[in-house]
């Protein structure tokens, strides 16, 4: 079915942050029925799978608070709301948690959690890396990790790895046979 088979009969802003915003609305379906939906809207975001020449991933540790834990993840940020590209954002981001540069090939593109956000996710393999600076710019980033890709894919079976992202990003960077 078509977007247009929906319709949005009322729609209110119940939060707007620096990092999203929460509306709620009353969507009117095909049966003419309406159904209310909580919806997060995000700017979007990318992620980055920093591989080397000797096949490790370069990760970062940051603790997430939702969460309750320090997370081992790949590099990744949102989009700047000034229209930034998910490409520059990407190379922005390697290098600002990681003090990298490299060759960015996109991988994926996908919806975080479709069924209450818009938040699309930009997914990039980076290689022929190169280090620009030791110092990591990014204060949240409290570690950087290099492990091999194949240790990566056992730790995610062992759940040491649990972020989305980073599990998708080791999976199709592994897929592209790296």
């Amino acid at each position: 079915m078509d977007k247009e088979n929906y319709q949005v009969v009322k729609s209110e802003t119940k939060f707007k942050g620096e990092i999203l915003t929460l509306l709620v609305e009353q969507v009117k379906f095909p049966d003419n029925k309406i159904h209310e939906r909580e919806i997060i809207k995000h700017q979007g975001a990318v992620g980055i799978v920093p591989l080397t020449d000797k096949g490790e991933i370069i990760f970062v540790v940051q603790y997430r608070h939702p969460a309750g834990e320090e997370i081992l993840e790949i590099p990744a940020g949102k989009l700047d709301q000034d229209g930034e590209t998910p490409l520059d954002c990407a190379m922005r981001e390697l290098e600002e948690e990681t003090g990298y540069k490299g060759e960015l090939v996109k991988l994926a593109e996908f919806f975080t959690t479709p069924g209450y956000s818009n938040e699309v996710f930009h997914l990039y393999l980076a290689k022929n890396l190169e280090e620009v600076t030791d110092e990591i710019l990014d204060k949240a980033v409290l570690e950087i990790k290099k492990i091999p890709i194949k240790k990566a894919v056992s730790m995610v079976s062992s759940f040491e790895i649990k972020d989305a992202k980073t599990i998708i990003g080791i999976y199709l960077a592994e897929r592209k046979g790296l």
